[in-house]
């Protein structure tokens, strides 16, 4: 067992000396060939990128640093060249609109040679393809232009046309006329969802040629760093998918969210495709606050102030599109969104946020006490929201004995609640994405007397992290509520209350991030690379599968879309040796009794009811493969969205007893008006009701077992 301390941090989802023996001299004649790629029509003024030697050196440094520091030892070979090439032309034409099935012939004699280019530093394959994705691009764009300088009304929208709205299984196309006819489908839905949003010829003309001349200069600009990170990129992303290259710029911008003095939306953000796509929100932040902005949903447009002109962002690089949203404390950025789900990628909504920064103060956990009457008894729960897992490790540095940390404050919350009488605890961990792993064991260690409370597994061993305090703050009845975005250090804390026994875990199958990551800098920019996995006391990985609730309950959150299971390369779950931990109830006796109670009650739950019917909604509009390009059909189908969308909205404000709106456009009204209000609503949902329902049934059973004189493993202290 290795004793040695590490500082493992945890990083938004979100060193080397060595020689390689490989010839470039082999590669030379066949990488710097561009006689393999037919140039796309019209580009002339497209000036083909090429890397630099800094660039070049680099690819050597970051093959160093897989081989020798990454968590997966795979070796640089022909298997693994296969894998970056599929991934490469993946992050470039995942929807297979730019490519000819010609254009991926020709790439075919880098598919197993990228390992020893790679290796060598030499990039002519990555900025070859990467020249001709640039090529169609501006070629795609300019036929676009052509088809909007000939007027949309050339455009027939009686007719039965559908357009499928994922292409990523489909063949590539083989000529010119069929990606031009795939165009002109694309053209057509645009125009058509404009017109569906109330826009007139005039308007839809201008806007979209706004956007797709915005595009074109865009690609104009391109930048050889651009083609060098996609390329390490597709590299760094064979191994998992927290394992990055960054820019120098993009080192910058990495940087500046990580020490906090990011003032902007509080939102972490990624690349999909030629989208920018919302991943998880900051707790206490501006986007969270507000509550409009959701997982999974893709900005396509930036706006400053209430009025200020949308600029379109599809096709911007991150580090654009973060410097477009990122402005002065209490401003206003407009963000055009697809929300999650819509297969329709034209039919959008505008989100207005004020921009300030992340006080660590708001992040803090908060408490609150919920009377529940069952059987005539009063009785009181107490419910801890932990939003994060922090510490002002400024303030801790600094000596300063009031410094806050999660720990801290949760330890002053139970004791203010225990003077309070409660009866139970919730902690609710919904939507926390993790933090400090140190503020994880030492939470854990609250609900504990002693032991271990995670292990992690790295190139040299097993680390175990154990309760550093043999106090147990609070022994007595305990739940603790997850879901989809619960990560990391709530992954940690959540698996060990299960583990020992400790608690009942409620909620949705959490995001399963169970690797360690630390950021190295190289030559030219820096890498992001995995190098340790959590392992609970039990031996069992948090890492893919996350935490299966002890009582699950069913979400609207898309787990294809969000969680580590819907990453591409994620690291697989497995199992080491547990550690010797006091398990301090057994409740699989009683756990079958408190999930029938449950299940009684929220099959009576309106509420319950509603979530059902919402996923129901939601998961046939995932399910949907086509859109309808006839304009009567569309229309239909609109109508019918907007119409089922009221209906529910107008069911959750009948079980609040609020008025019922008379029109999507007073509803989206209404979400405008609380969004210049964005204070959230204390109000406790009905999950957290439930927690406390689960909670009593844990007393009862107590009661019972305390009365009858048994002696029964899962009883709560």
């Amino acid at each position: 067992m290795m004793t040695k301390k590490t500082d493992y941090r945890f990083f938004p989802s979100h060193s080397l000396r060595t020689t390689f023996l490989v010839s470039a001299l082999a590669f030379t004649s066949l990488l710097t060939s561009g006689s393999a790629f037919a140039l796309a029509t019209n580009t002339d003024d497209f000036q083909p990128l090429m890397p630099d030697k800094e660039q070049q050196a680099a690819s050597i440094h970051v093959s160093r640093q897989l081989l020798l520091s990454h968590y997966r030892k795979q070796p640089i070979d022909r298997n693994l060249s296969e894998r970056i090439f599929n991934k490469y032309l993946d992050s470039l034409d995942s929807q297979r609109i730019y490519f000819l099935a010609s254009d991926i012939e020709s790439f075919e004699p880098y598919r197993f040679r990228l390992d020893g280019a790679l290796k060598t530093g030499q990039l002519s394959p990555g900025f070859n393809i990467y020249n001709t994705y640039e090529q169609r691009v501006i070629e795609r764009l300019r036929y676009l232009l052509t088809m909007l300088d000939t007027g949309i009304d050339k455009l027939d929208f009686e007719k039965n046309e559908s357009l499928l709205t994922d292409r990523k299984d489909s063949p590539w196309l083989t000529t010119k006329e069929e990606m031009d006819d795939l165009w002109r489908k694309r053209l057509k839905s645009a125009v058509l969802s404009l017109k569906l949003s109330g826009k007139t010829d005039k308007e839809i003309l201008k806007t979209l040629k706004t956007r797709y001349e915005s595009q074109l200069n865009r690609v104009l600009q391109t930048r050889s760093e651009d083609a060098f990170q996609a390329y390490m990129n597709a590299f760094t992303g064979v191994y998992d998918p927290h394992t990055t290259y960054f820019s120098p710029r993009t080192s910058e911008n990495f940087n500046i969210n990580m020490s906090l003095s990011l003032e902007g939306i509080g939102a972490v953000l990624q690349s999909d495709n030629e989208y920018t796509k919302v991943l998880r929100m900051v707790p206490a932040g501006p986007a969270d606050k507000q509550g409009q902005l959701r997982p999974a949903d893709r900005i396509v447009g930036v706006g400053q102030g209430k009025e200020g002109e949308i600029v379109d962002v599809v096709g911007w690089r991150l580090d654009e599109v973060v410097d477009l949203i990122r402005g002065p404390k209490h401003s206003i950025v407009r963000l055009e969104v697809i929300p999650a789900g819509n297969k329709d990628e034209n039919q959008t909504k505008i989100i207005n946020i004020v921009r300030d920064k992340v006080k660590l103060e708001e992040q803090a956990a908060q408490s609150q006490v919920m009377e529940v009457e069952k059987n005539g008894q009063k009785h009181r729960i107490g419910i801890i929201e932990i939003p994060a897992f922090y510490a002002d490790f400024k303030a801790m540095q600094e000596g300063d004995p009031n410094y806050k940390s999660t720990t801290r404050d949760v330890k002053k919350l139970l004791k203010e609640l225990e003077q309070e009488g409660i009866d139970g605890l919730v902690v609710d961990l919904r939507n926390n994405g993790g933090g400090s792993l140190q503020e994880a064991n030492m939470l854990t260690g609250l609900f504990i007397e002693e032991g271990p409370t995670v292990q992690i597994r790295n190139s040299r061993g097993v680390d175990v992290l154990k309760d550093p305090d043999p106090e147990l703050v609070y022994g007595g009845p305990l739940v603790v509520l997850v879901n989809r975005m619960s990560a990391s250090a709530s992954e940690i804390f959540a698996g060990a209350i299960q583990d020992y026994g400790r608690g009942v875990v409620m909620g949705s199958q959490t995001f399963g991030k169970g690797t360690v990551q630390s950021v190295r800098s190289l030559n030219h920019g820096q890498i992001k690379i995995t190098q340790a996995k959590f392992y609970r006391v039990s031996g069992a990985s948090t890492q893919h599968k996350g935490v299966i609730p002890d009582i699950e309950l069913p979400s609207t959150i898309d787990k294809t879309e969000i969680g580590e299971d819907a990453l591409p390369e994620a690291l697989p779950w497995d199992a080491i040796d547990p550690v010797e931990h006091t398990k301090y109830t057994s409740t699989s006796d009683v756990l079958s009794q408190l999930k029938a109670r449950h299940e009684q009650r929220f099959n009576a739950t309106e509420e319950y009811k509603l979530l059902l019917e919402q996923i129901e909604f939601l998961n046939e509009r995932r399910a949907a493969t086509t859109l309808s390009l006839n304009e009567a059909e569309r229309t239909k189908l609109k109508t019918e969205l907007d119409q089922k969308q009221l209906e529910l909205v107008n069911k959750s404000r009948a079980i609040k007893g609020e008025k019922p709106f008379k029109s999507i456009e007073e509803k989206e009204e209404h979400d405008d008006q609380l969004a210049a209000n964005p204070e959230k609503d204390k109000e406790l949902d009905f999950i957290a009701k439930e927690s406390a329902e689960v909670i009593l049934d844990l007393i009862e059973f107590n009661q019972r077992v305390a009365n009858s004189g048994e002696n029964v493993s899962y009883t709560l202290r």
